[in-house]
């Protein structure tokens, strides 16, 4: 166990419910980390739709407010709890940590703690942990893509939608992604056709390319963009839902399942729903195995992190203001810099 080298650190705290007006910087004290536990000085954190919907104080996942958010981090191991085997001071570590990210320094237990390779810089990695192990767990866990096999994935320019196309590609599917037009540059760059869900109902703009309807749709929306969303499907094609920006408080949640689960099956296809912390609170194997694949990608270069800007650590409140602000391409990262 090393000292602590310092008595207070500074952290970004979620006051109240409310805007990205209730968060504030705070002073904490810094803990040693107890057996069986890593304390990680933060280097990077990766900022992303759930963090908005924490402000609403409705995420399961999350504590009791107040508390620190910051779903994802790349650190280096600053200490080391008693009965902790494979991990070093200094090593730089990655984890969903799901809150406490937007902090100076993190403790949470060692099993949460992947090693990140050398190469990748702490920005690119802290963009891939959330987003990219999403794509790549509802594409190849869930979905079971096959080359040749096509997709729609809506919230295409976002940061799971980004991942997805280019994991798409990867795997041999052609694929479609739904966005607003000043965003269809970037979905043409990861080779996918754009489609302007503005223009119309999504299952025609989509059947005007795909006749019969495409093999998979992963769906970011919800609310009343699944019923289109079925009906751009083949029967037999699978819906997948996930994040679902759309859905606010707990009916509209239910009514989305429901059609999710039971209006898909009614029209002859199959409707599933997909969240990475469910998954990883059940077994956090997969999300280990994964990111390590996602590192390999990125290592030998197959993949684009799409950072859109980058925030210090601290300023964690405008970061959230420009991801509210619906203008966002790509991911935006806070860091330690």
């Amino acid at each position: 166990m090393t000292e602590v080298m310092a008595v207070r650190y500074r952290a970004v705290m979620l006051t109240k419910k409310g805007g990205p007006d209730v968060l504030k910087v705070v002073e904490l004290p810094v803990e040693d980390p107890g057996p069986g536990k890593l304390r990680v000085q933060v280097r990077a954190a990766g900022v992303g739709a759930t963090d908005l919907i924490m402000l609403e104080g409705n995420y399961p996942f999350a504590p009791k407010i107040p508390f620190v958010p910051g779903y994802e981090v790349v650190g280096i191991v600053d200490a080391v709890g008693t009965g902790v085997s494979g991990f070093e001071l200094g090593q730089r570590v990655a984890a969903l940590t799901v809150y406490g990210g937007f902090a100076e320094y993190l403790v949470r237990e060692s099993e949460h703690f992947v090693p990140v390779p050398d190469g990748a810089s702490d920005t690119d990695v802290a963009a891939v942990i959330l987003n990219f192990v999403t794509a790549w767990q509802m594409i190849h866990r869930v979905a079971r893509v096959q080359p040749g096999q096509t997709a729609l994935v809506t919230g295409a320019a976002g940061g799971v939608g980004i991942a997805a196309l280019q994991l798409l590609r990867l795997a041999g599917v052609k694929s479609y992604g739904s966005a607003s037009e000043r965003k269809h540059p970037t979905v043409q760059s990861l080779g996918a056709t754009p489609i302007d869900y503005r223009k119309g109902p999504l299952d025609r703009l989509l059947r005007t390319l795909e006749p019969e309807g495409v093999d998979y749709v992963f769906d970011a929306v919800g609310g009343s963009n699944i019923g289109p969303c079925i009906s751009a499907l083949r029967r037999g094609g699978t819906l997948v839902g996930f994040g679902f920006v759309g859905a606010r408080g707990i009916l509209s949640k239910l009514l989305m399942f429901a059609n999710i689960f039971i209006g898909a099956r009614l029209r002859g296809r199959r409707g599933k729903f997909y969240g990475i912390t469910a998954l990883y609170r059940k077994d956090p194997k997969p999300f280990r195995e994964d990111l390590s694949k996602i590192f390999a990608l990125l290592g030998e270069k197959k993949i684009d992190t799409f950072v859109s800007c980058t925030f210090a650590i601290l300023e964690a409140k405008q970061a959230i203001e420009l991801l509210a602000s619906g203008s966002v391409e790509g991911k935006i990262v806070l860091t330690a810099n």
